[in-house]
């Protein structure tokens, strides 16, 4: 059994203490980390498939349209925002939340964050498998369906292992190779595009997707897509390894600095989840190409095997936090498991869609942690719905330093959740 500190700042933390105790606080942290962090996730009694529209119904100017607030170059400074609402310091997390509201005037949003870090880039980790699988779908011109197969496996099988880590039928949860293979797919130049002049308009002109996830692709039986349901069988292209790809940049490329080669930010991200959830709801924002079938294979992934439990897709993204915290907000006093406190005030109907990211880095030396998550409470003050992203960083380069940073992000989804959620 070891007995030290396993990092610069711990070994400052314990100073004038027993190195046993030390070692304790690290067992604690690891113990986060695979026991709430890495969880898999609380389930709704409820696991029926519906696309999220549940946002409350107010007349109100604290919200305002895509219409109103337009989607030209610097978009984020006429939308209805309060960068400093969390009451979060910047050097435990960076959040945003993109709130919804049905207004008299359509679909509205209000965009909150702290501490102004709503644009400060950092490495989103796995949190970015998202861009990936919709890059994908996007391109890919035909609906998906249960029974889409790319060679012999259940497109909703590749998705779910994705955000699960499980075996899913032929998905063998190695989600770094699966994601790899949407990014071959999609290219780095279209999906770095997409946070750019080619959808989003995303403000920091650093953000981009120029990476993969490991150095190994997921290599489908065949390159043909193909559907019975739907009679189509056609051959998708693309690159065999990530280093293939003309718009590929390695990790610590000369441009890439310490965030690597697919930095983002959490209105980035949160963004970029949000106008893919409002979908058709919001035309003028909808990805060209991505439609409800690819929504809804992103959020339930239909047809994935009963392998990987009774939820799939985004929905089966790993962790417990953010529920947590939702469940303390709206039912501060009540002890029972939060799945049980959200399906009690929303008939089981309780959504929540998130994809996790997190790693100690070695060129940062720091544990880092990523949540990009979106949420439908009906019923909830009249339905609420939300799209947020969160990031926390400490220092410590080990296992037990990304545990202390999903410490943090407990804190951080603690507090914002119940400055939010106040009736």
């Amino acid at each position: 059994m070891r007995k030290f500190c396993g990092s610069l700042w711990l070994l400052v933390a314990c100073s004038g203490v027993s190195i046993g105790v030390c070692y304790a606080d690290e067992q604690s942290d690891l113990a986060f980390y695979e026991d709430v962090f890495s969880a898999a996730p609380y389930e709704p009694s409820d696991t029926s498939h519906y696309l999220p529209s549940c946002a409350r119904t107010l007349d109100s100017d604290a919200y305002k349209t895509v219409a109103e607030s337009g989607l030209d170059t610097g978009w984020q400074n006429r939308v209805a925002h309060d960068w400093t609402f969390f009451d979060v310091p910047a050097t435990q997390s960076k959040i945003t939340v993109i709130e919804y509201a049905q207004t008299p005037s359509g679909l509205g949003y209000r965009y909150l964050a702290n501490a102004n870090t709503q644009s400060v880039v950092y490495e989103p980790w796995s949190s970015s498998k998202v861009m990936a699988i919709v890059g994908a779908l996007s391109k890919f011109e035909p609906n998906v369906a249960a029974d889409t197969l790319v060679g012999n496996a259940r497109l909703a099988d590749l998705v779910t292992s994705v955000h699960s880590y499980a075996e899913a039928g032929l998905a063998d949860g190695n989600s770094n190779a699966i994601a790899t293979y949407f990014a071959n797919v999609a290219s780095r130049d279209y999906l770095t595009q997409l946070f750019h002049a080619g959808w989003i308009h995303t403000p920091n002109a650093n953000v981009r997707f120029r990476g993969a996830y490991g150095p190994t692709a997921f290599m489908p039986e065949s390159d043909l897509w193909t559907s019975a349901s739907l009679d189509y069988s056609q051959a998708v292209a693309h690159y065999a390894e990530g280093p293939d790809d003309p718009g590929y940049q390695t990790y610590r490329c000369e441009q890439c600095g310490l965030t690597g080669n697919k930095p983002m930010s959490t209105l980035a991200e949160a963004e970029f989840l949000k106008r893919l959830v409002s979908g058709e709801r919001e035309p003028l924002t909808q990805l060209p190409g991505f439609d409800n079938s690819d929504l809804t294979m992103l959020l339930y992934a239909p047809g994935h095997s009963s392998t990987a439990g009774n939820v799939g897709g985004m929905m089966s993204g790993i962790g417990l936090m953010l529920a947590r915290s939702i469940a303390a907000a709206l039912s501060p006093n009540d002890k029972r498991e939060p799945n049980v406190v959200l399906d009690e005030l929303t008939s089981g109907k309780w959504r929540l869609f998130q994809k996790i990211g997190a790693g100690p880095s070695e060129t940062r030396q720091q544990g880092e942690t990523v949540l990009l998550a979106h949420v439908c409470l009906p019923n909830v003050q009249g339905g609420r719905e939300f799209t947020l992203a969160v990031q926390s960083e400490v220092p410590g380069n080990n296992d037990a330093a990304v545990g202390r940073a999903a410490k943090a992000m407990q804190a951080t989804l603690n507090t914002s959740m119940a400055q939010l959620l106040a009736h």
